[in-house]
């Protein structure tokens, strides 16, 4: 994983100094609130429905054990609220009542405090740390390299990547060189602070997108020029990026529009510069729901990706290419990747593994990926189960993953784009041992990319922009599909879940998609099917499709059951292969599932929809 610099820390450690002395000048009075909300904003603090929350940027997903650890200090000692707070939040969400299932549970809010939440761009969130201890916080964070700078505003925000980035067998290169070249360049940029809105950028390097690039503001591809690496030497030879600028979830959902099939590798910070000025210059400031880059990129079309040409030309020929990578500045970087000392048992074939426990063998084949290293595997921790909310991690838990990286995984930790955690450095001998260890934690589920692997926001029980409440929906099918038979046989699924139409659950990209939304001062659901991020079991990004007026809260569980009962009755096998879920949907359009979502209402919930 990287290894910061001398650099690094002493910028991250003044960052904080200063963060403390607009806190103490704040709290004195002698800082304006409203001249203060942009500092502590550029820092990651956000003040949302009861409490301040705290984002914290992972670039790349990459934790070192010693930073999990200081996340888990944080969730003991500082994620915790004062009992008159909590007690007011909890009158406040019980006027939003229950939700009563037709099998007869009811659902709530729970509010927990004491843990972190992963997000879908590996940051990492706390809901109840007291501002007045927020300098304390900035600087324990400080310590071990890590800050909230740039994790608001409109500015460019935390580079995401691909989890598997440097291990994967099918990566034309490593995408994080490039992104801690943009990291470095962008941190604090006077001419990218204040852009029209947020910006972010995510790289993926492998041939198989899993990254969501095509749903970000920019999606670099890595790609390979056949025909130019046989002119070029190095393990460069021939590569660059496919471009694409312009996507985004929230109100309008757009696919990124490809504007460079192929920008060789050394030219993509010029480039980059190109795509940000022009949006800069041109984004709208009028009006917050149109500022995103894709609605400029939607509006002009040809004449934005003309625009940035020409920007790009001046950038290179008359500024004389300033930001072009030089082999001698990627080397450098690339340099602070290193690949850590493996001193466990190396060697030992898969063959050899103990095979027959069922739970075992589904965990390899879900939770195990390939490695670069044909000695090594990626494990997932699933950050899915029973009795927490997706993504979220105690101190406790988060301390037990620092131990079993320890041990286990050469000391680092991924956060991945679907909220798990990843082992990136396990040898194959220890998968049986390591195994036995996660399923004591309950980080064994063998569910990753199955139905309850569900991408889910913390909704309206944290989020002061929230339409409703996403976490108590996302447990009721959690508890729902306990069933490894029934859910291994369901195959492949992706759900995903927001609170508003900010998108932050990714529900756009979801197979089958799930939005909170106000009525009238009450708590529904949209549902979309057919959405997909663009990985190889999805196929192109695309935005689902609403199957119809929202659902009660009570009623998304049958929903969801009736779209999962149609597709078993609809599905197809080809000899031992049978279709996954959003193949079939595919081939035979979205009208069965629409009609099978649409029958589950329940009757008195039916007819407040046809009033409404």
């Amino acid at each position: 994983m990287y290894q910061y610099t001398d650099f690094d820390r002493q910028f991250i450690t003044a960052r904080a100094a200063q963060y403390r002395d607009q806190l103490e000048r704040n709290l004195a009075g002698t800082l304006a609130d409203d001249d203060f909300r942009p500092l502590r904003l550029q820092n990651g603090w956000y003040i949302q429905r009861y409490a301040p929350m705290l984002r914290i940027a992972v670039p790349y997903g990459e934790l070192a054990t010693r930073q999990l650890r200081v996340l888990a200090r944080i969730a003991r000692e500082y994620d915790q609220p004062e009992p008159a707070l909590l007690q007011e939040a909890h009158d406040t969400q019980a006027k939003l009542g229950d939700i009563h299932l037709s099998n007869g549970k009811v659902l709530g809010s729970a509010l927990g405090y004491g843990y972190g939440h992963f997000t879908t761009r590996t940051n990492t969130q706390f809901n109840w740390v007291p501002l007045v201890k927020s300098a304390e916080v900035m600087e324990l964070l400080a310590s071990v390299s890590m800050h909230g700078i740039q994790t608001s505003g409109n500015c460019i925000r935390n580079i995401t990547s691909d989890e598997l980035s440097g291990i994967a067998q099918d990566e034309i290169a490593d995408p994080r060189p490039f992104g801690e070249i943009m990291r470095q360049w962008s941190t604090l940029h006077p001419e990218f602070a204040f852009l029209p809105r947020k910006f972010k950028i995510a790289i993926s390097g492998a041939t198989e997108d899993r990254a969501a690039t095509p749903w970000y503001d920019v999606g670099l591809q890595v790609v390979r020029d056949e025909a130019l690496a046989e002119r070029e030497t190095g393990p460069l030879a021939g590569v660059g990026f496919q471009v694409r600028v312009g996507g985004g979830m929230g109100r309008t959902p757009i696919i990124g529009s490809v504007v460079r099939e192929f920008l060789p590798w050394h030219q993509v910070m010029n480039y980059l510069e190109a795509v940000i000025r022009v949006y800069n210059r041109y984004g709208r400031r009028d009006n917050v729901w149109k500022a995103r880059i894709k609605i400029l990129v939607k509006a002009e079309g040809q004449r934005y990706i003309d625009q940035v040409e020409a920007e790009y030309r001046q950038i290179v020929d008359v500024d004389g290419g300033p930001h072009t990578i030089t082999q001698a500045e990627y080397d450098r970087v690339a340099a602070c990747f290193v690949v850590p000392e493996l001193t466990r048992h190396v060697g030992a074939p898969l063959a050899a593994l103990p095979h027959g426990d069922k739970a075992f063998d589904r965990w390899l084949a879900r939770n195990v990926a390939a490695h670069k290293n044909p000695n090594l595997r990626a494990v997932t921790l699933s950050f899915k189960r029973p009795g927490a909310n997706p993504g979220d991690a105690s101190a406790e838990v988060m301390e037990a993953a620092a131990d079993l990286a320890d041990q286990y995984s050469a000391s680092e930790l991924r956060l991945t784009h679907q909220q798990n955690l990843l082992l990136p450095w396990v040898h194959v001998n220890d998968l049986p041992a390591l195994y036995a260890e996660a399923k004591r934690l309950g980080l064994a589920q063998s569910n990753i990319g199955l139905l309850t692997d569900m991408i889910v926001c913390p909704g309206g029980d944290f989020c002061s922009l929230a339409n409703a409440r996403s976490l108590p929906i996302a447990q009721a099918l959690t508890e729902r599909y306990q069933d490894m038979d029934e859910l291994h046989d369901l195959g492949p699924i992706d759900l995903n879940m927001s609170g508003c139409i900010n998108s932050c659950g990714h529900h756009h990209s979801g197979h089958i998609g799930i939005l909170g939304v106000d009525k009238d001062g009450k708590e529904w659901y949209q549902v979309t099917l057919g959405g997909a991020d663009g990985s190889a079991h999805s196929g192109p990004a695309l935005a689902g499709k609403v199957v119809g007026p929202s659902f009660s809260a009570a009623e998304v569980p049958d929903v969801v059951e009736a779209v999962l009962a149609t597709y078993k009755e609809l599905r197809q096998s080809h000899g031992a292969r049978t279709e996954s879920f959003i193949e079939t949907l595919r081939r035979t359009g979205i009208e069965p599932f629409k009609q099978a979502a649409n029958a589950a209402r329940h009757p008195a919930q039916a007819l407040e929809t046809e009033a409404a």
